[in-house]
């Protein structure tokens, strides 16, 4: 018994490419996980506050907001500080990779991802009974 019910977890996918989205989203829901999709930045945005998803998956590449720019958005609100964000790209250089960790990001994962590689990610990143953390530090 490893993780939170799949069912109780929501996911965002950020991906300017619908091929991405939609292959991101088969894989999860097969899974059991609940699948949110943004086209964008700003689009994810508006959705993250609406949803509150558990995890996200961001794409690097994509036109008006990157990924960069959309994971230190979220990373910035103190309501969504903790929430995973793991970047996708085709792009797997070290500049890439230490660039997403400047932003923010928890995980680097180049596309094409797998789906044993989208479920890794998110037992990796989401506990079992993920509950706001209410301790100070």
């Amino acid at each position: 018994m490893s993780g939170a019910a799949p069912g109780s977890i929501k996911v965002l996918v950020i991906d300017d490419s619908n091929t991405i989205r939609r292959s991101a989203e088969l894989f999860l829901r097969q899974a059991g996980y609940d699948v949110i999709l943004a086209e964008d930045g700003f689009d994810a945005l508006a959705k993250i506050s609406d949803y509150r998803p558990q995890v996200i998956f961001v794409d690097i590449m994509m036109p008006r907001l990157d990924g960069y720019q959309t994971c230190a958005l979220i990373k910035q609100n103190a309501n969504l500080k903790s929430t995973p964000v793991i970047m996708l790209s085709s792009k797997d250089g070290v500049f890439d990779r230490a660039r997403g960790r400047l932003a923010g990001s928890d995980q680097y994962l180049t596309k094409p991802f797998t789906k044993e590689g989208l479920l890794e990610a998110i037992t990796l990143h989401v506990k079992p009974e993920a509950v706001p953390a209410t301790t100070s530090s």
